[in-house]
């Protein structure tokens, strides 16, 4: 089975697992390529969960507006921001920035 975006998908079915991998060996293009459908499906978990994450985040903000309060509360998102800061170093806080973007102002 083709791996989504893979050379294979778009390219002749002549391709070696070797060549879409970019390996030097049949067995490096097998481990290569089992590594990428763990990706692949860990990726679909992400989203899936980024999604329900922006869901919670509607319901948390729309409950804000209804009390009178405003759509974004920045200590939180600080909050927030320290915590990918901390678990993932520097590129956390871009992820957590991300995060917090595709989360906010759904409503």
């Amino acid at each position: 089975m083709p791996l989504r975006g893979s050379p294979s998908t778009t390219r002749s079915s002549s391709m070696t697992a070797t060549d879409v991998t970019g390996a030097r060996t049949p067995e490096a293009a097998e481990v290569i390529t089992g590594a990428r459908e763990r990706i692949d499906a860990l990726d679909d978990r992400i989203i899936g969960l980024i999604q329900e994450r922006a869901a919670v985040s509607a319901v948390i903000q729309e409950a804000r507006i209804r009390s009178g309060g405003r759509r974004v509360n920045l200590s939180r998102e600080m909050e927030v921001l320290g915590h990918y800061r901390e678990a993932l170093g520097k590129p956390g806080t871009a992820l957590a920035m991300t995060l917090l973007e595709l989360c906010r102002g759904k409503i």
